[in-house]
């Protein structure tokens, strides 16, 4: 079968680029010819390594610089919100040049299969693209999530779509509450068994995610600090870039945590730093489904989480295979860590349930839900509603 994946930047760094390349180089193993499809292109090469059997392209480039659009910013923003709402979080990609590629590339389509991967996409393959072509929307976030805005636009034209696929429980829930008529289902992104497990030898908290506010690393910085008062030998480690990098280092050194609390920046090894691990700490304000998580879990690592919207309750079970405290109560985040830093039986208990877990999302208990999906789209089959992993 033809697959095409729509990505708004697949040259850039991103849960969503990593889990749609782990998807398209699936695909291709299987046999089927596969595309990643790049609305834009900022850099030669990807970020993530992609199957040599899929192919990739971009529909504007933009190593040069973003070019001026020929109606100006101002009338296109007035235009845009026809086709990508305001408050689109990406929605500043969307120039009238962007725009519009989309659109012809949407609509120059025939046949195959056409999954877009974010709102922005989704509302423009929902109303450009073919009924001939099978139109599968990704959510790789939550619709709780986006604003007013973006709901209301995902209310109105996301029934066009011959499937809606979700990645937790929850937001299959919202999404069939909202769209009745169409085909709901949650199929979560596949992670790679894990190598190493945690030894639980060394005292080191490990987070990992973009330095933005959606991660939390401004509350988990002071909730690690209250628990280290206990603990002066553990330290945490955060992983990855991001705009708020300048501002989580002040955070870190006004709360005297300068020589136990370190910003890593990215890494291409993010696996032995897990399994050199003792504990994951998830402190999201909302998630999709949260990828370096269940990574995490899968080294046998016992997380400390948010209990935020949504992902972590989707994967975890609290008491079981990690510890769930309130959204954003840093004290109760404080209160788990602690517990779990002292605690060295427990630490083994729940990594070795958090690995049982990891299991359930392997490649091969996920990838054949996509198979069975798009095989049912193409030759015309009901679509069933339901995929469990648990």
């Amino acid at each position: 079968m033809k697959i095409r994946y729509l990505l708004l930047h697949a040259y850039g760094v991103g849960g969503t680029i990593r889990t749609v390349f782990n998807q398209a180089g699936a695909m291709a193993a299987l046999g089927h010819e596969v595309t990643v499809v790049s609305v834009v292109r900022r850099r030669n090469t990807p970020q993530f390594g992609l199957d040599s059997r899929v192919r990739i392209e971009a529909l504007v480039d933009q190593r040069g610089g973003v070019r001026p659009d020929s109606l100006g910013r101002r009338v296109w923003r007035r235009l845009r919100g026809r086709m990508v709402p305001r408050g689109e979080f990406a929605a500043g990609y969307f120039t009238e040049r962007v725009e519009r590629a989309v659109i012809d590339y949407v609509s120059s389509l025939r046949d195959g299969v056409l999954v877009t991967t974010r709102p922005a996409l989704n509302l423009i393959a929902a109303r450009r693209a073919p009924e001939s072509v099978a139109r599968v929307a990704q959510d790789h976030m939550n619709l709780d999530a986006y604003p007013a805005t973006v709901r209301e636009d995902i209310a109105r034209h996301y029934g066009r779509f011959d499937a809606v696929v979700v990645l937790t429980r929850s937001n299959e829930l919202a999404y069939r509450e909202l769209l009745p008529r169409t085909p709901v289902l949650r199929i979560p992104n596949a992670v790679e068994p894990s190598g190493e497990p945690s030894r639980q030898e060394n005292p080191v908290v490990v987070a990992a995610g973009r330095l933005v506010r959606q991660k939390g690393f401004d509350l988990l910085v002071p909730a690690f600090g209250q628990a280290a008062r206990r603990h002066p030998e553990w330290e945490l480690r955060i992983f990855g870039s991001g705009s708020q990098k300048a501002a989580l280092a002040a955070l870190i050194d006004a709360q005297g945590l300068g020589d136990r609390v370190r910003l890593m920046g990215r890494t291409n090894r993010l696996d032995g730093e897990l399994a050199r691990a003792s504990i994951y700490a998830l402190s999201s304000r909302f998630e999709g489904l949260p990828m370096v998580m269940i990574e995490a879990m899968g080294h046998a690592l016992p997380v400390a989480a948010f209990d935020c919207p949504t992902g972590p309750a989707d994967v975890l079970t609290h008491e079981i295979d990690g510890l769930l405290v309130p959204p954003g109560d840093v004290a109760a985040l404080a209160a788990a860590l602690d517990r779990l830093m002292g605690d060295r039986d427990l630490r083994l208990r729940l990594g070795a349930e958090a690995a049982r877990t990891a299991r359930s999302y392997a490649p091969e208990a996920v990838m054949p839900m996509w198979v069975d999906l798009f095989s049912r789209l193409l030759d015309g089959r009901p679509v069933g509603d339901r995929h469990e992993t648990r």
